[in-house]
């Protein structure tokens, strides 16, 4: 165990160049540190448990299931039917503004 506020060493690498790095840390940051990668792993660890326990269907049941949606929805798809007046179609060219 070491003395209240005695300075650790800490080994640090680099990502880009692979060297190591001697870093001194307080015991307090040092074990911010350590708290905070723990943390930062257990919402990790519960993420990719949520995103396990997400059912699953084959993509080609998902494709056909677009398909279907597709094909019972095609008349309500206004840039498939058009629309039944210039009026409500939102893609129209609005009048231009002349000035005076």
């Amino acid at each position: 165990m070491t003395q209240a506020g005695r300075t650790q060493r800490l080994f640090v690498s680099c990502g880009v160049c692979n060297k190591l790095f001697n870093i001194g840390l307080s015991d307090t940051a040092l074990m911010d540190m350590v708290v905070s990668n723990l943390q930062q792993q257990r919402a990790v660890t519960e993420q990719l448990r949520r995103e396990a326990a997400i059912k699953r269907i084959p993509v080609s049941q998902a494709v056909a299931d677009i398909i279907k949606f597709i094909v019972e929805h095609e008349q309500e798809d206004c840039l498939l039917v058009g629309f039944s007046s210039q009026r409500i179609n939102p893609f129209r060219e609005k009048s231009s503004c002349t000035l005076i």
